[in-house]
């Protein structure tokens, strides 16, 4: 038996700890069986007033039990138990087959109920599975609510993972110098977010930030977006016009894909952070600005220089200090993390109360390897907002290629190797139950009915289990009714 002192540890961390409560031992007997089968850690109990002590101890997961008890309803030991210890799923049993004593039971907190004779004994393992994984969810969630609000001011940067907390201390510590700042990162892992959090952390806070994407404008162009014109430096150029680096005086202009600038634009660069002047385009006079540079890039600085592409000594001007930005792929930890940021984001913005992810999802989540990095998540949880019509997002509600096709044969070990081994494991049995079922149904010719036969589970828990992995041909991701089934 667990130990009874203190709250019980995170679900997800252990074995469900359960706790069966029914004073018919025939039946306690048969439910305790087909958990233990299951995997879970199991107490037994007969007497109504031990069960509570245990239950209010805090060393129970799940406890599944009987609404009719000798000597307390067991909707009153419910209410009492889901005041005390809120973590607690609790799973109900009756004999009655009454809708009045189901919405009862689901009322007064229960997370489902099962009525007896159970139609298949495996439905139990299967209800108290969902039952330890929806409140391992709703614990995760709220951890993840309490690093997002702990964020220390780093705004839409989010992370908990040692690399991050790497760039964290990097921000705070560059901040308030005027160092310039080279942001070295794939494209879609928030480069702009960190200079903009190293602009707020300076003393030009107050006066613009001012960005610009270097590689999205012609050269001609990014030149008079930079450093200005002056009326008829070009054909169209019919008034004076301040560049950046003027209209950003004592503030910040950040240079995205810096590597693609040419040549030319390098050398007015390059005087900009020497001599602190710009000259514009059709005028021979100077103009002195006070700017801090912060310059970000995905390229190879290092090869452009030995290639005489990119100027040796611009380079050491914009690389006083380098600050490297992880891919989403090598900070695991920051994927759910980064995931509830964003459901909360677009969940306001688009008016859908959805609360989190299904296990399934999660295990999608955390197996993609994000090669579009947090710009990529992000465009996946605004879709699986979009298309959530209940409280969890499903794998069938993301983006085809995550986690719809994953197969037994795709989680390998070392696509597995960057995570703890109970989260491997749990992510092969994910991909293994996919593919079970896929190939079931399959094999059934989509015959609900028979596959669910053969799988030895009821037909409505088989058809669940379709939806919840997104395996299927109908539109709701469950496969089309079977003529006849």
């Amino acid at each position: 038996m667990a130990s009874q002192d203190g709250e019980p540890p995170t679900p997800g961390e252990h074995a469900p700890r359960v706790l069966v409560l029914d004073d018919d031992p025939g039946v306690l007997l048969s439910v305790c069986r087909v958990l233990e089968r299951g995997g879970c850690d199991v107490t037994r109990q007969e007497d109504a007033d031990r069960a509570e002590e245990l239950l209010l101890a805090g060393a129970v997961d799940v406890a599944v039990l009987d609404v009719m008890l000798p000597t307390i309803s067991g909707i009153d030991l419910l209410r009492r138990v889901k005041a005390a210890r809120p973590r607690v799923a609790v799973v109900m049993m009756t004999a009655s087959n009454s809708v009045q004593t189901a919405v009862e039971a689901v009322r007064a907190g229960a997370f489902d109920y099962l009525t007896k004779p159970f139609d298949s004994l495996e439905n139990i393992l299967l209800t108290v599975r969902r039952a330890f994984e929806h409140q391992r969810l709703i614990d995760d969630n709220a951890a993840l609510t309490k690093m997002l609000e702990a964020k220390e001011g780093m705004e839409d940067l989010v992370g908990q993972s040692t690399k991050m907390r790497e760039v964290f201390q990097l921000i705070d510590a560059v901040g308030p110098t005027p160092a310039t700042v080279l942001i070295r990162g794939e494209s879609g892992t928030g480069k702009e977010l960190v200079a903009r959090a190293i602009h707020r952390r300076s003393d030009r806070v107050r006066a613009p930030f001012l960005a610009v994407n270097c590689s999205a404008l012609a050269e001609s162009v990014l030149e008079s977006e930079l450093f200005g014109h002056v009326k008829g430096a070009f054909t169209g150029a019919m008034t004076n016009r301040k560049g950046l680096f003027e209209a950003a005086h004592g503030g910040t202009v950040f240079l995205d894909e810096i590597g693609d600038i040419s040549p030319q634009t390098q050398v007015r660069l390059l005087r900009v952070l020497q001599e602190g002047e710009v000259k514009p385009i059709g005028s021979n006079q100077s103009i002195t600005v006070d700017v801090r540079v912060l310059a970000a890039t995905n390229a190879n600085l290092e090869a452009a220089m030995r290639a005489k592409k990119f100027r040796e000594d611009l380079y050491y001007r914009l690389n006083v200090v380098t600050a490297a930005i992880p891919p989403l792929r090598e900070r695991p930890d920051d994927i759910m993390l980064l995931a509830l940021h964003f459901l909360r984001r677009h969940g306001a913005r688009m008016k859908r109360n959805v609360q989190g992810f299904s296990e399934e999802a999660r295990q999608a989540l955390l197996t993609h390897d994000w090669p579009g990095n947090v710009r990529e998540l992000e465009n996946a949880v605004a879709r699986g907002v979009v298309m959530c019509t209940g409280p969890e997002i499903q794998v069938s509600h993301l983006p085809p290629g995550i986690g719809g096709a994953v197969a037994a044969s795709d989680v390998e070990a070392q696509s597995l190797a960057h995570l703890p081994y109970a989260q491997a494991k749990k992510t092969a049995l994910v991909a293994f139950e996919r593919s079970y079922l896929k190939a079931k149904l399959a094999g059934s010719g989509g015959n609900i009915s028979k596959a669910a036969r053969e799988a030895g589970v009821d037909r409505s828990n088989f058809k669940r289990l379709l939806r919840e992995y997104g395996v299927g041909e109908g539109g709701d991701g469950t496969p089309d009714e079977e003529a006849g089934a």
